[in-house]
C-alpha cells in the first residue's frame, strides 16, 4: 500500500481562508437581495461607487496572491520552530490565549497603520483612497485595497498575530478563517436580525460603514475586532440604526450630550 497523501496545516492556513472569503461573501450576495436590511439602497450603491464589481474582483485576487505567498513563506521560516516547542494548543484555554494576544496585535497594528494612511494625505490619496472608492461597502470587496495596503495592513498585521501569539500553522487556519468572516461581515452592508457578529461585536457593520461615509472619514479607524483604540484616544463615532423612508435600515452618527 502506497503511503497516505496528506496537505499540510501550511497549505491549509493559506488556502482555507481564501475560500471562506469567497464563500461567505457569496452568501451575502444572496442575501442582499433583501432591500429590507440593506443600509443603502440600490440606487445609493450604484451613484456613490465609482469602480465595478469586476474591477474589485480582480484586485482582491491580486492581493490573496500577494498574502498566499508572503504566507507560505512565513510558514517555512516560522512553522518548523513553532511546532518544535511543547504542544499545548490541545488545551482550549491556550487556543483561546493565542486567539485572543492575535486579535489584539492584529487591532493594535491596523488601528494606526488604518489612521496614519487616513491622516497622511500622499498614502490617502495615492493608496488608501483605493479602498474608499467603495462608499457604499459590500461583502467581497473587504479586501479590495492597494496591493501597497493589502500588504502593510493585512499581510503585515496578519503575520505579527501569527509570530506574536506564538499560534501553529494548524490553528492559524481557525483564526484566519475568523478574522476572514469578521472582515467581511464588516463590510456586508446588511444589518441582519440576530446576527451574532453584532451581538457579540461592538465593532461591526454599522460601525465601520460610519467610517465610509465622508463624515466619518476620520472616524471609527479600528478593525476588525474591538473598538478600544478608537475609544482610548478618542476617534469613536457612536451610532444609531434607523430606518430609511424609502425603507431598508441605515447608520446615522449618534448626538453626544
Amino acid at each position: 500500500m502506497g503511503g497516505e497523501s496528506r496537505v499540510s496545516d501550511e497549505v491549509l492556513g493559506t488556502a482555507v481562508p481564501i475560500g471562506v472569503y469567497w464563500l461567505y461573501s457569496g452568501l451575502y450576495c444572496l442575501l442582499h437581495r433583501l432591500d429590507c436590511f440593506r443600509m443603502h439602497s440600490r440606487k445609493e450603491e450604484a451613484a456613490k461607487n465609482s469602480i465595478s464589481k469586476a474591477t474589485v474582483v480582480r484586485g482582491v485576487l491580486l492581493q490573496q496572491s500577494i498574502q498566499a505567498t508572503v504566507s507560505l513563506a512565513l510558514f517555512a521560516f516560522a512553522g518548523n520552530k513553532i511546532e518544535d516547542q511543547p504542544v499545548s494548543e490541545d488545551s482550549i484555554l491556550a487556543y483561546a490565549m493565542q486567539f485572543l494576544v492575535a486579535m489584539l496585535v492584529m487591532d493594535t497594528w491596523q488601528y494606526f497603520m488604518h489612521r496614519y494612511m487616513h491622516h497622511n494625505q500622499f498614502l490617502y490619496r495615492h493608496i488608501h483612497s483605493q479602498h474608499h472608492r467603495l462608499v457604499v461597502p459590500y461583502s467581497f470587496g473587504a479586501l479590495y485595497n492597494h496591493p501597497i495596503e493589502g500588504l502593510l495592513l493585512d499581510t503585515v498585521g496578519g503575520a505579527l498575530s501569527f509570530l506574536v501569539s506564538g499560534m501553529s500553522p494548524k490553528a492559524s487556519i481557525f483564526f484566519f478563517s475568523f478574522a476572514t468572516i469578521k472582515t467581511v461581515d464588516d463590510h456586508c452592508g446588511l444589518w441582519l436580525p440576530g446576527n451574532p457578529l453584532h451581538l457579540l461585536f461592538k465593532n461591526n457593520t454599522a460601525y465601520h460603514d460610519i467610517h465610509h461615509q465622508l463624515y466619518g472619514s476620520k472616524y471609527n479607524f479600528s478593525q476588525p475586532f474591538f473598538v478600544m483604540w478608537d475609544k482610548i484616544l478618542g476617534t469613536y463615532m457612536p451610532y444609531t440604526i434607523e430606518r430609511r423612508m424609502d425603507g431598508g435600515l441605515e447608520a446615522r452618527p449618534k448626538k453626544v450630550d
